[in-house]
């Protein structure tokens, strides 16, 4: 057979369509059925594409994706030439067009599976670009994760720290050989009542011998306060006035330069009094200054000699104690040392109690450093798993182009038509064989199959017919009782469609007998007629022929009738 004639067959069968039938059409209706035929490889074709970028997303294996690749292709093959065989063009309107339907609906379903994936192939770039960008949006809100949960732990790092800080000048102040108190102060040695009752007493006859002084003092202060306020008023006005003179004299206001009128008015009734007041003031407050200075002068030596009375008191009181503090200074020795043993244990318990509280705080500020970094490499180690998902999944990327028709703006929705209109392209691609099978005008084939379809089930009917009168039949006949036994059923069956058979059989020979013996009849009177001799040996071997087929049909029939089953005996 021609390698042509093999393709054709091939793009038979693809069509779903029989070689048999078609060997019998006009070339141009097996043309169509090849065209048909090759419908079907485009969306084949489509698929094997579709599903290998589908199965790419999921793994690298180039075995694992040709293989599933060609199962997938081989599915829309089968059902595609499973829609093409079934589709009948001999059909009313309605059923047609339901058939059509649900053909659609298949074929449009399988459109879309076939049609995304390679959507998404087509806008694979864009995709990758919205994907990344969530990749970096999620990588930022790790980012901003981890730096909000470092800084509530820096938080607690700088109170501890300064705890430690505290701790640590409380350790250093242990070593400083001065007793404490309760609150960790050194302690002050309170006065007693007769230092405080001498102390008063010197105090109030200071302020007694100073009194006057102070009050003589006050009352110069508020007097050179006074005369300082007219000094600095008069000071004020004269260097106004010195001022007008000078511009009065180098001609600047009148345009006299010298001494004129007005410049010799300014000088007499303005400069000449203020200048004697001024160095009057002047001089009234260097006076007062230096009586000031010799009243402070005086109030000191009165204090100074209330204080050398007073000392020379308490030299003479503390002769008298030495005695008596030389005496209590060696019980106080004793006392001091057991105090200092006392003392040095106190700063040992307390340098102690002071190190565990360190420590401990060492070990929490120990904690928080290694908390910050295990966070620091949680968000490392986040941000890098969140950098190695491929994201190439059919899912990932289907969400992704979701949120570009939503976000994208002119551009989302440009992506969505070009979406639309690409799923559209591929299902209509997909549905092209159906389509163009339906819009297809009926042929050769179609009358053919149609032809086959019709008889059979017109074969059908009459079996259903025959066999329901059959069963009345023997409903009403007496052997009714024979059907409970299943031998006695299949042959009486089988006798029935044997005696069926051969009444029909010698029905149909005596038919072809009484057709010949007319037809050799009416030839004979031909030839009598036309006086043609010849020919009356031929009709007679003709006969004889006749008869001895006839002779051997019906040998044959009912030689064989014992081996024929009640479907051949039907037959």
């Amino acid at each position: 057979m021609p390698l042509l004639d093999r393709l054709e067959r091939v793009f038979f069968w693809l069509s779903g369509a029989s070689a048999d039938h078609l060997d019998s059409c006009p070339a141009w209706e097996r043309r169509k059925y090849v065209a048909f035929g090759a419908t079907v490889l485009v969306p084949c074709t489509f698929a094997t594409i579709a599903c290998a970028y589908a199965l790419s997303t999921l793994t690298n294996n180039g075995f694992v994706i040709a293989a599933v690749s060609l199962v997938w292709a081989f599915i829309i093959l089968t059902v595609d030439r499973a829609l093409l065989a079934t589709y009948r063009a001999y059909q009313n309107i309605f059923r047609k067009l339901s058939q059509f339907s649900l053909r659609i609906v298949v074929a449009a379903l399988m459109g879309i599976t076939i049609s995304h994936p390679l959507t998404l192939l087509l806008f694979k770039d864009t995709i990758t670009s919205v994907v990344e960008k969530e990749r970096q949006q999620e990588i930022e809100a790790a980012r901003k994760q981890a730096a909000d949960q470092k800084a509530l732990v820096e938080a607690r790092v700088k109170p501890l720290e300064e705890q430690i800080v505290k701790q640590r000048e409380a350790w250093n102040a242990s070593f400083t050989a001065a007793f404490l108190d309760e609150n960790g102060k050194p302690v002050e040695k309170p006065l007693t009542d007769d230092e405080k009752k001498a102390k008063a007493e010197r105090e109030t006859k200071i302020a007694e011998a100073v009194a006057p002084g102070k009050l003589r003092l006050e009352a110069l202060d508020k007097e050179m306060a006074k005369l300082s306020a007219d000094y600095q008023k008069i000071a004020a006005e004269l260097n106004q006035w010195q001022t007008d003179f000078e511009r009065e004299v180098n001609g600047q206001r009148s345009g006299i330069v010298g001494l004129g009128p007005r410049a010799k008015s300014i000088q007499e009734d303005q400069l000449t009094w203020r200048r004697a007041e001024s160095a009057r003031l002047s001089g009234l407050l260097d006076t007062l200054t230096k009586n000031r200075v010799a009243l402070v002068a005086e109030i000191k030596a009165a204090e100074d000699g209330v204080n050398a009375a007073l000392d020379t008191q308490a030299e003479e009181a503390a002769a008298k104690l030495k005695a008596e503090e030389n005496r209590i200074a060696g019980l106080r020795q004793q006392v001091q040392q057991q105090q200092a043993d006392a003392f040095v244990g106190q700063q040992n318990s307390i340098r102690e109690t002071l190190k565990v509280q360190i420590d401990t705080l060492l070990g929490q500020l120990s904690a928080l450093h290694v908390e910050i970094a295990q966070l620091a490499k949680d968000e490392e180690a986040r941000i890098a798993g969140i950098r190695a998902e491929p994201r190439r999944d059919i899912l990932t990327q289907t969400l992704a182009l979701h949120n570009l028709f939503e976000n994208g703006a002119e551009g989302g929705r440009f992506a969505f038509i070009a979406y639309m209109v690409l799923s559209a392209l591929f299902m209509l691609v997909d549905t092209i064989p159906l389509v163009v099978k339906f819009f297809s005008k009926a042929g050769p084939y179609d009358s053919l199959v149609d032809c086959d379809e019709v008889k059979y089930a017109r074969e059908r009917m009459a079996f259903l017919k025959s066999f329901d009168r059959y069963m009345k039949q023997l409903t009403e006949s007496p052997f009714l009782h024979i059907t409970q036994n299943r031998p006695l059923e299949r042959a009486l069956i089988e006798g029935v469609d044997r005696s069926r058979a051969a009444k029909a059989f010698l029905e149909h020979l005596m038919d072809l007998e009484q057709a010949f013996q007319e037809k050799v009849r009416l030839e004979r009177e031909r030839m009598a007629a036309g006086g043609v001799a010849g020919k009356a040996e031929m009709l007679e071997e003709m006969a004889a022929t006749f008869y001895a087929d006839l002779r051997e049909r019906m040998e044959s029939f009912f030689r064989d009738d014992g081996r024929r089953t009640p479907v051949t005996g039907r037959a």
